[in-house]
C-alpha cells in the first residue's frame, strides 16, 4: 500500500481514530470501526514499509466554544475526546497501530484544533510539532488516514501539502461525516494538490 520509492521517505499519519469518533462514541462517524480495523491491518501488514508511523488525537480539557449543549456541527460540537475519558482513547481495533507509532501528536487541549499539525508530541521532555518532527526524521511524503474525511483528515492533509510534504490520502481508510461536506473536502484536497486514492466511507 505504501509504494515507497527507494529515495522517498514516507510516513503514515493516523488521524484521530478514537472511541468517540467510532460507532458508540459521543461524536460517532459511520464506518469508524471499519476504518480503525483497516488501519490496524495496514500497519500490521506493511507498516514496516513506512519510514515512520505517527498518530494524532483530539485531546480536550476546556476547548471553549468548541463544545456546546446545542452544537451546530460546524464550529461547535457535543463533548468529545475529553482527557481522562474512555472516549479520548484510541479505538481498540487500531491499538496495534498506535502501539507501533513513533510519536503521538495531541491537539485541542484548550481550543478547537482540527489539523494534526496543530498538535504536539513529547520529545525528550519538550513539545514538538508534527511538521518539525517529520522534517527531523527526514520525511519527504505522507499517507494520511483516519477520521473524519471532511474534518480532521482534510485539515491534516491540507496542512501537510502546505508544509511541503508530498501528500496522499488513502480514502479507503477514512470515514466522512456527511456526503456534501465530504465532497467539498475532496474538492479542496484535489485543489491543493493532494493525491487521493480510493473512496471514503461516507455517512449521511
Amino acid at each position: 500500500m505504501s509504494e515507497n520509492q527507494p529515495d522517498v521517505r514516507r510516513a503514515l499519519v493516523v488521524v484521530d481514530v478514537q472511541n468517540d469518533f467510532c460507532e458508540g462514541g459521543s461524536l460517532a462517524v459511520a464506518g469508524g470501526i471499519a476504518v480503525a480495523t483497516g488501519i490496524g491491518e495496514l500497519v500490521t501488514s506493511v507498516g514496516g514499509d513506512y519510514a515512520a508511523v505517527v498518530a494524532t488525537a483530539d485531546w480536550h480539557v476546556d476547548p471553549g466554544l468548541h463544545f456546546s449543549d446545542h452544537p451546530d456541527f460546524v464550529d461547535s460540537w457535543p463533548v468529545h475526546c475529553r482527557v481522562g475519558t474512555s472516549g479520548a482513547d484510541f479505538h481498540p481495533a487500531v491499538g496495534d497501530a498506535v502501539a507501533r507509532a513513533d510519536a503521538i501528536f495531541r491537539k485541542g487541549r484548550n481550543a478547537a484544533a482540527y489539523s494534526g499539525f496543530e498538535g504536539y508530541a513529547d520529545h525528550h521532555g519538550s513539545p514538538i510539532g508534527l511538521a518539525q518532527w517529520l522534517r527531523d526524521m527526514g520525511i519527504d511524503a505522507v499517507d494520511v488516514v483516519g477520521i473524519a474525511t471532511d474534518h480532521c483528515v482534510r485539515a491534516t492533509a491540507v496542512d501537510a501539502v502546505r508544509e511541503g510534504f508530498a501528500t496522499r490520502v488513502l480514502l479507503g481508510l477514512t470515514a466522512g461525516v456527511a456526503p456534501d461536506s465530504t465532497a467539498r473536502a475532496l474538492d479542496e484536497l484535489r485543489a491543493v494538490g493532494a493525491e487521493l486514492v480510493g473512496e471514503p466511507v461516507v455517512g449521511g
